[in-house]
């Protein structure tokens, strides 16, 4: 990889160590959005265009979107949480089984130590038209700690494409409709989002994806206790996450779960992106140049 004036390499590895802690635009969460070829840093990120766009972590209810009938113990909760716990525990358990089913890395969120989670993204899931499906996930949300699966996230597409999500249970004149689904608007969901489709969807290209508006809508589902709901917005607090670590995993790496915290450089240097979240050109806006 070349470095800013094109005359040296710099190894992934050395990238990591010199720019641990540094990610500025991490978010805290992901999800899929719309957005044509072009030049990220031209797109409009806070203009009449974009006017729900936030500098800080923000997001707003879809439309439809309600939580006035959700309730954990509601019959259709208790079964998708069951079969959601079902696919995490045989499917994809831990950081191993992911990668195995082909799921992305993104540590997105701002939080260290105890508070740490990350997602985990699966191109394959997000570009079928499967939608609230437990064995095939869109997103693994992941406790860095332990390594394991703390739940899932849900993306609305269709093809890749965002689509109009389809309530948990309830109809739309129904009083007891649950449809718990948001978009991000704030800068970073909006560039984590951005970040992946780049990195994982425009891998083969040279061109950069527009920066979007807003992230089209997800829905968590937390396999583990959650004190507010089992579809909560943030990840459920330290005290709640009951889980041993994960194995030692099988690729080669000198973290080990539960005593060090899953990050980009426990990681095999085969699924470490080139260009990380924190790698920002000093000539693009807010960090949105990602030159190739």
């Amino acid at each position: 990889m070349d470095d800013s004036n094109g005359e040296r390499n710099v190894s992934r590895r050395a990238l990591l160590r010199a720019s641990a802690g540094t990610v500025a635009l991490s978010g805290i969460g992901s999800a899929h959005a719309t957005g044509g070829t072009g030049d990220a840093t031209g797109a409009s990120q806070f203009d009449d265009d974009c006017p729900e766009a936030t500098l800080e972590p923000s997001m707003t209810d879809c439309e439809g979107a309600t939580m006035e009938g959700c309730a954990d113990d509601h019959p259709a909760t208790t079964a998708l949480r069951s079969a959601v716990t079902d696919a995490l525990e045989t499917r994809y358990p831990d950081v191993d089984a992911l990668l195995d089913a082909g799921y992305k890395p993104y540590f997105d969120t701002l939080e260290m130590g105890d508070d740490s989670w990350s997602h985990w993204l699966n191109p394959t899931f997000i570009g079928d038209d499967e939608l609230l499906d437990p064995t095939r996930p869109e997103s693994v949300l992941v406790d860095n700690q332990s390594w394991r699966s703390l739940g899932v996230m849900f993306i609305a597409t269709n093809e890749g494409e965002p689509v109009e999500p389809p309530a948990v249970y309830g109809a739309d004149d129904d009083e007891q409709r649950c449809s718990p689904w948001h978009a991000h608007t704030g800068l970073p969901g909006r560039f984590a989002w951005w970040f992946y489709r780049q990195t994982y969807e425009q891998a083969s290209t040279d061109g950069l994806l527009e920066f979007p508006c807003r992230t089209p809508c997800m829905l968590h589902v937390w396999r583990v206790d959650h004190p507010e709901s089992v579809y909560a917005y943030d990840a459920p607090p330290d005290d709640y996450r009951d889980l041993p670590p994960a194995d030692d995993p099988e690729f080669d790496t000198d973290a080990v779960p539960g005593e060090d915290d899953l990050d980009w450089n426990a990681l095999p240097e085969a699924v470490v992106p080139d260009r990380l979240p924190g790698d920002r050109s000093p000539t693009a806006p807010l960090g949105l140049e990602f030159g190739r």
